[in-house]
């Protein structure tokens, strides 16, 4: 059974940064399309980055130059480096594997 599990959310303070971990099971994150979502209160999902087997990556304008998704293929996980963060960022960050697999999430607070 696939699994996808996050971890490494927290309350911070603007300016902060933090890194979340989304550690795979039954797939491998070297071999899929993996994808960091969030959902911040009173809005969509919405997608933050992904990175794609061959090492490309893409960002949504809100994450370039703030946050940076990477793997460990040794580890099977993947991570998103959060840098600078603020208010906005808060919400709940979820793992994706292809368009098939999610993770339960992993909450991120950036307090004031």
């Amino acid at each position: 059974q696939v699994q996808l599990v996050e971890s490494g959310g927290g309350l911070v303070q603007p300016g902060e940064s933090l890194k979340l971990s989304c550690v795979a099971s039954e797939i491998f994150v070297s071999s899929w399309t993996m994808t960091w979502h969030r959902q911040v209160p009173g809005k969509e999902r919405e997608f933050v980055a992904r990175l794609r087997p061959g090492g490309l990556t893409d960002y949504s304008d809100f994450a370039k130059g703030r946050f940076r998704i990477s793997r460990d293929n040794a580890k099977n996980t993947v991570y998103l480096q959060m840098n600078r963060l603020n208010p906005e960022d808060t919400g709940i960050y979820y793992c994706h594997a292809g368009s098939e697999y999610w993770g339960q999430g992993t909450h991120v607070s950036v307090g004031s």
